[in-house]
Formats: C-alpha cells, sequence, structure tokens
C-alpha cells in the first residue's frame, strides 16, 4: 500500500483485529513467579540500580571515603593548615524541590570558608550538576571537589575548583 493511502473499512478491520490479537498474546504470556520478576528488575536496572543501593547510610553518619577525609582534615588542623571543620553542617536550595547537602565545611587557616563535596571516583551527571549550581549560588565560598584516587592512581586525593 502506498503512503499515505487510505485503508477500506474492511483492510482497516483486518488490521485492528491484527493489533488486537498481539495485544492478547502478550497479555497472555505466563507470569513469572515473584522471584522471577525481583530478578528481571534488577537485571533491567542493572549497574545504576546497585550503584544507588551504594552508600545508603543513615542522615550524618560518614561513608568509607569521607571518614577517610575527616582523617585528613585532622591531620591538616593537627599542622595548622586548617582552624576547624563540620561534617554536613547545612543544605543549600538550589531549586524548588532540589536541594545539596553540603559535606564538610572548612575554615582554612587564612580564614577563607570553603565548601568540600567528597567523592570516591564516580560522579553522576546530576551530582554534577548539583555541585556547579551549589558553587553558582554561593560565590563568596570556595568551592572544592576532592575525589579519593585509588592505589592504582597513587592513592590520595584529586582536587578540583569550581570557584567563581
Amino acid at each position: 500500500m502506498a503512503k499515505g493511502a487510505r485503508l477500506s473499512d474492511a483492510e482497516f478491520t483486518a488490521v485492528l483485529a491484527q493489533q488486537r490479537a498481539r495485544t492478547a498474546a502478550n497479555k497472555a504470556a505466563p507470569a513469572l513467579p515473584a522471584a522471577g520478576r525481583a530478578e528481571l528488575a534488577l537485571r533491567r536496572d542493572g549497574a545504576k540500580r546497585r550503584f544507588q543501593a551504594l552508600g545508603r547510610l543513615p542522615k550524618d553518619r560518614m561513608n568509607k571515603t569521607e571518614a577517610a577525609y575527616a582523617a585528613w582534615l585532622e591531620q591538616e588542623q593537627s599542622v595548622g593548615r586548617i582552624l576547624g571543620w563540620k561534617f554536613h553542617p547545612m543544605n543549600v536550595r538550589l531549586a524548588a524541590n532540589t536541594f545539596y547537602e553540603v559535606d564538610f565545611l572548612v575554615l582554612d587557616a587564612d580564614f577563607r570558608l570553603s565548601i568540600r563535596e567528597i567523592k570516591g571516583g564516580f560522579t553522576t551527571d546530576k551530582g554534577q550538576m548539583k555541585i556547579k549550581l551549589c558553587a553558582e549560588a554561593l560565590p563568596w565560598f570556595q568551592f572544592l571537589k576532592v575525589t579519593k584516587l585509588t592505589a592504582k592512581q597513587g592513592g590520595g586525593w584529586k582536587v578540583e575548583d569550581f570557584s567563581a
């Protein structure tokens, strides 16, 4: 049939019947047992679901990366490079129903306040966008994204400055 040609009533009825038969066949597919449905859901969501399940700790509890950075901040404070720090001291409103929770607020030895976002190596696009928005919303603070480096990368911390 040529593109744009109209179907006769009989042809339309036949096409409609075929579509209904396909829909009924799909609905009649055997239902998976509960365990099979759960496994299928995990497979569908794959790495994203597993990634998002990581790190869901109770409020104001540090994950391993944040705890390692807190230990590093303690060393910096003991030698006088920073005067003090707080973990999860505040939330920043970026838009309606969109907030950014500050990981560390650090008072440097030169009395500058810096916001430090700690990452374990991977940042989602949404997380990266929130970091940039927060840096723009609070230009009075130095804004640093600190990423933990693996042993293969030499260890330590990689620092990116997002300050305006």
